[in-house]
């Protein structure tokens, strides 16, 4: 192997740069560099670094890594085919790294370890003898990524359905809490109309804003989550963003725009005081400010509170003036959701029949009588007449 024109090769990555800057790329380039000048030291520094930074992230060769790298890129390459653009300096440029990256993993342990121990003296020949290997090949190819990047998207949209918004960073969910549908309770219409705006949405039309509140425990946030498991809706990503996080927001948004997949910017249990910072915030991105929301992305958010704002009892006394503008501030947040979707407590009958389906589900053969008497005297103490209350009851028979 002539190890100054592999790393030549190395170093004129162009389109896959971003792959450079991680931790394996990073020991692997070394390794590369440092058996080309001679650094046998170093070299075998490196070759040890790279072998277990494969294993920390769960790889047995570098192949292998190169190809989730690949496949996921965010890179200028990976967003122009996921669109099925064109620009053929960035194809051209495209294939000149893959097949750089292609000599780098085809190259056998056995060589790497071959070319150090010609660099260093003879002390070293046990450790290099008894050093483990990491598996060699090319499982990727330049025209098997970009079928990929087309049919599935690129990057970590593509790869991950569910992330939270955090501080400024945007963390994947790998595996996201997505009810299915038997496990929720009632509300079959307020789930059907969180649905159907949800498919405009995924149909590239432009749809609401939608607003769920009402009782606690009425299943408002897994109808949301559970959007992820609904077919016809795979292009659907969920970014989950606390409230004190919602400064990030319009960045976040503006970001997205253009993406092929369709996004749903959730705020769970969202209340604010009436001073609350972050208050304007929201009310610009759900409408009002000089840039327009993205055509791909909605917000949802629930609420225990139909106005969003806790009001005191001071404020209700001002004078009319005053307290007719401050009702009008307190309603101008939730009237920008154009979708406003009511969970409200079950009545009696509703609630018992509730616990009888679970009751069946769960194998509770209590008699109908003796279940509801216990059922209402939870209930009493426990909370109020909801899914969530009825649930806990059966779980703790």
């Amino acid at each position: 192997m002539n190890l100054k024109t592999m790393l030549a090769a190395l170093q004129g990555i162009t389109a896959y740069k971003d792959l450079l800057t991680q931790p394996v790329m990073e020991r692997a380039l070394r390794l590369v560099a440092c058996a080309a000048h001679g650094d046998g030291l170093g070299g075998l520094e490196a070759y040890t670094d790279l072998f277990y930074q494969l294993r920390v992230e769960g790889y047995p060769g570098l192949g292998q890594w190169l190809w989730d790298a690949l496949r996921w890129s965010e890179g200028p390459y990976p967003r122009l085919a996921e669109g099925e653009g064109r620009d053929p300096a960035l194809e051209q440029a495209a294939r000149l790294d893959l097949s750089a990256f292609a000599m780098l993993a085809g190259v056998d342990c056995d060589r790497w370890l071959a070319q150090l121990g010609r660099l260093l003296d003879s002390d070293y020949q046990g450790v290099l003898t008894g050093l483990p290997r990491w598996q060699s090949g090319v499982p990727f190819s330049f025209e098997e990524l970009t079928r990929a990047y087309y049919r599935e998207g690129a990057g970590r949209f593509a790869r991950y359905r569910a992330f939270v918004w955090d501080s400024g960073t945007l963390i994947p969910v790998a595996h996201p809490d997505s009810p299915s549908a038997g496990q929720l309770l009632g509300y079959s219409q307020q789930r059907a109309e969180v649905e159907r705006n949800t498919r405009a949405l995924a149909e590239g039309r432009q749809v609401n804003n939608v607003l769920l509140y009402g009782e606690s425990g009425t299943g408002k946030s897994a109808t949301v989550k559970h959007l992820l498991t609904l077919p016809g809706l795979e292009e659907l990503r969920l970014i989950e963003a606390d409230k004190e996080n919602l400064g990030g927001l319009p960045a976040l948004i503006r970001s997205l725009d253009g993406r092929r997949q369709k996004f749903i910017v959730f705020i769970d249990d969202l209340t604010f005081d009436r001073d609350d910072p972050t208050y304007s915030i929201l009310k610009t991105i759900l409408e009002g400010g000089v840039e327009r929301r993205p055509q791909n992305v909605a917000v949802y958010a629930t609420s225990n509170r139909r106005h969003l704002v806790r009001q005191t009892i001071s404020e209700r006394a001002g004078d009319e003036m005053d307290r007719s503008e401050t009702i009008r501030e307190k309603t101008s947040l939730a009237d920008r959701f154009g979708l406003r979707v009511l969970f409200h407590g079950l009545d009696k009958t509703e609630f018992l029949a509730l616990v009888d389906m679970l009751a069946q589900r769960h194998g509770v053969e209590l008699p109908p009588e003796e279940l509801h008497r216990q059922a209402v005297a939870w209930e009493r103490l426990h909370g109020a007449q909801t899914p969530r209350t009825a649930l806990q009851f059966i779980l703790s028979l």
